[in-house]
């Protein structure tokens, strides 16, 4: 597992050719095609519209969780077992991630959308305080990557959701 979490260093878009700019408050989407790995809850779930933003969130809760993890948060061959794990939402995060990290994914990866984060609130949030400090510099590897910071006990997370 080691060998396979190490072989993954890059991330790549394949294609932004399906992507909508939001400009505005309202940002309704009704058009549902993408990664099934990757779909909300409520676009599984709703025949109208669904937020866009939101969904975006969760989507970006899967990346987080799959570039930490090494893998899906939900994952099955056949596509309708999959998106019932999804409707479901239950998930497990491994003991190694740091609590910090494991607050995040858990506030990303909520079925509610409008219990989800926003962009900005995702800004705020304790596990990027470390990583975005002037000057942070990981003892093992000697650079300022973007890898989960130790949690501190003088950290209040509450209004992180979690």
């Amino acid at each position: 597992m080691a060998h396979f979490l190490s072989c993954r260093t890059q991330l790549r878009l394949e294609s932004l050719e399906d992507t909508h700019i939001i400009k505005g408050e309202d940002d309704a989407l009704s058009d549902k095609h993408g990664c099934p790995a990757y779909v909300s809850p409520e676009i599984l779930n709703t025949t109208g519209t669904y937020s866009g933003k939101a969904a975006d969130v969760w989507s970006l809760g899967v990346m987080l969780y799959t570039l930490l993890v090494g893998r899906y948060p939900f994952h099955d061959s056949d596509p309708s077992a999959l998106f019932s794990k999804i409707r479901r939402g239950q998930f497990c995060i491994p003991e190694h991630i740091s609590p910090k990290a494991r607050c995040l994914i858990r506030s990303l990866l909520r079925r509610e959308p409008a219990e989800r984060l926003t962009a900005p609130e995702i800004l705020l949030h304790p596990w990027f305080e470390s990583v975005l400090e002037p000057g942070y510099v990981d003892s093992e590897i000697g650079t300022s990557d973007q890898i989960v910071p130790e949690y501190q006990e003088d950290c209040d997370i509450s209004s992180f959701f979690c």
